[in-house]
C-alpha cells in the first residue's frame, strides 16, 4: 500500500481550503506538512503562487516527493522558526497559514516511535525530531517528583498527577523506565482515557508543543498580510484554548486590549461560525478526526 496515502488522512480538508480562501498567486504556509494531504490540495490550486511546508520529522521528507518545486518548498524544521525562515527566503508577508496540530496516524501506528500505549516494550521516545532532544524516557527518569506532577497536570489534565508522579519515582528506584511497557506497568489498571492523557502529557513535554504553538501564533500576527487567513485544527483543549484566545484577543492568554474609546483592539477577526468539527461521515471514515476543531481568523489592519 502507498505510504503517502496511509501516512495520515488529512482532517477537515475541504473546510481548511475554504478557510484559507486561496488565491492562485498567493503565498501560503502549511506548518504541519506530515503526510502532505493538505499541502497537495493547496498546491493544486496555485498558479504563480507558492506554498512552504514545514515538518521536523525525518519520516515526512519523502512525502514531499513529486510536489512541483515551482510552487512548493519543503522546510525540515520546527514551525516555531517560521518567521526566521520566511525572512531567509525573502518573504515578509504571506496570504495564509495552515496548522493541523494533530499527531499523524503514522506516529501512532509506528510502534518504534513510542507514541502509543497500544504497543508494549518499545522505547519511550516520542520525539517528533529524531535527531536530538529529550526522550520520554529522559523525562520519566530525570525529572523530580514535583516537575513530573506538573507535566501530568498541565499537559494531561490529570487530577491524579501527584499520585502518578510519586508512582513513577518509586518505580524507577528499581531501575530506569525505558519502554512503554515499563510506563504502562506504573499506570496499572488505569482506563484508556487516563492512559491517553498520560502519554499525551509526555509527548507535549518532550516536543515542547505548547511553547512552539505560542511562538507560531505570536509570529502569525507579524507574517500574515492584512486580510490573510490563519487556519488551525486542534485536537485537545490546551491547544484550542490558546488558538481561540489568539484569534479573539491577539494573545494566547485572552487579555483584551481597548483603545481610548473602550473599543476592543484585536489583530484578527473570526471567520465563520467560530468552530467547525468533522461531519459524522468524516468521523466514520477517519475515527481519529473525531476530536478535531477547526478555527479560522483573518488578519485585520490593527497592530498591537
Amino acid at each position: 500500500m502507498d505510504e503517502k496515502v496511509t501516512y495520515h488522512v488529512p482532517v477537515l480538508l475541504e473546510e481548511s481550503l475554504e478557510g484559507l480562501d486561496i488565491r492562485p498567486d498567493g503565498i501560503y504556509v502549511d506548518v504541519t506538512f506530515g503526510g502532505g494531504g493538505h499541502s497537495r490540495a493547496i498546491v493544486e490550486r496555485l498558479r504563480g503562487g507558492r506554498l512552504y511546508g514545514f515538518d521536523q520529522d525525518l519520516d515526512a521528507v519523502k512525502n514531499a516527493e513529486g510536489l512541483d518545486s515551482e510552487r512548493f518548498t519543503f522546510v525540515r524544521g520546527n514551525f516555531r522558526f517560521l518567521r526566521n525562515f520566511l525572512r531567509y527566503e525573502g518573504v515578509e508577508r504571506v496570504d495564509g497559514i495552515l496548522a493541523d496540530l494533530g499527531v499523524s496516524s503514522h506516529h501512532f501506528d509506528d510502534a518504534s516511535r513510542g507514541f502509543s500505549f497500544r504497543f508494549e516494550d518499545v522505547a519511550l521516545d516520542m520525539r517528533m525530531n529524531q535527531l536530538g532532544g529529550l526522550t520520554a524516557a529522559d523525562v520519566l527518569n530525570g525529572y523530580d517528583e514535583g516537575r513530573l506532577a506538573d507535566v501530568f497536570y498541565l499537559y494531561g489534565e490529570l487530577r491524579q498527577s501527584r499520585r502518578l508522579a510519586a508512582q513513577v519515582v518509586k518505580a524507577r528506584l528499581s531501575g530506569p523506565l525505558r519502554t512503554t511497557g515499563d510506563f504502562l506497568r506504573v499506570l496499572g489498571d488505569a482506563d484508556k482515557k487516563t492512559l491517553a492523557r498520560a502519554f499525551q502529557a509526555l509527548r507535549i513535554e518532550v516536543n515542547g508543543e505548547m511553547t512552539a504553538l505560542r511562538a507560531l501564533l505570536d509570529q502569525s500576527r507579524e507574517v500574515l498580510k492584512e486580510g490573510g487567513r490563519l487556519v488551525v485544527i486542534t485536537y485537545h483543549s490546551l491547544e484550542d484554548r490558546m488558538v481561540k484566545n489568539m484569534m479573539r484577543t491577539g494573545n494566547v492568554e485572552g487579555r483584551e486590549a481597548k483603545d481610548f474609546f473602550g473599543r476592543v483592539e484585536a489583530p484578527f477577526r473570526m471567520v465563520g461560525r467560530g468552530v467547525t468539527v468533522p461531519s459524522a461521515e468524516e468521523v466514520e471514515r477517519n475515527p481519529r478526526s473525531r476530536s478535531a476543531k477547526l478555527r479560522v481568523a483573518e488578519r485585520t489592519g490593527q497592530e498591537r
